[in-house]
């Protein structure tokens, strides 16, 4: 992992649509179309199928805008607003233990039907919660990015 990976930060708001007009009237942020659908999840807990959505800037810096979910991690921030800072990673399983040898717990893990992990979050005891992701996914993600609409 290397700070060159990070691509985004994300802030978890209950409306995206507003988070986004807010952020297009200060910063002059334009959006990418909103993404989402049931995902499955493996938390701590166990496996939950989560209704995901998001959506991105189209410009940069990339905000990524992530609808809350009650009781999940997905739950905005109560200080600086700041959820989580997002990485590329060349392998997200290997990415993962390294940061759970240097005391970051796991809070979820996206996997392909094969049961490879594709996205993670962890949160590190006084650092910033990480989400990793493949960098199988930048190509799909920088082709949503230029165009603003949902890869087909």
């Amino acid at each position: 992992m290397k700070a060159t990976d990070q691509f985004h930060v994300g802030l978890v708001v209950d409306d995206i649509a507003a988070a986004a007009a807010e952020l297009t009237g200060v910063f002059g942020h334009r959006w990418c179309e909103e993404l989402g659908a049931p995902a499955r999840v493996s938390l701590p807990g166990g496996d939950a199928v989560l209704d995901l959505r998001s959506t991105y800037s189209v410009s940069e810096p990339r905000v990524e805008l992530v609808r809350s979910i009650p009781g999940t991690l997905w739950q905005p921030a109560a200080d600086s607003g700041i959820h989580h800072l997002g990485y590329w990673s060349d392998d997200v399983a290997a990415d993962s233990a390294e940061l759970a040898r240097r005391g970051y717990a796991f809070e979820a893990v996206g996997r392909r039907p094969d049961g490879t992990p594709y996205w993670a979050f962890l949160r590190g005891g006084g650092g910033p919660r990480i989400e990793l992701v493949t960098r199988a996914l930048q190509p799909v993600l920088e082709q949503y990015w230029a165009t603003g609409r949902r890869p087909s």
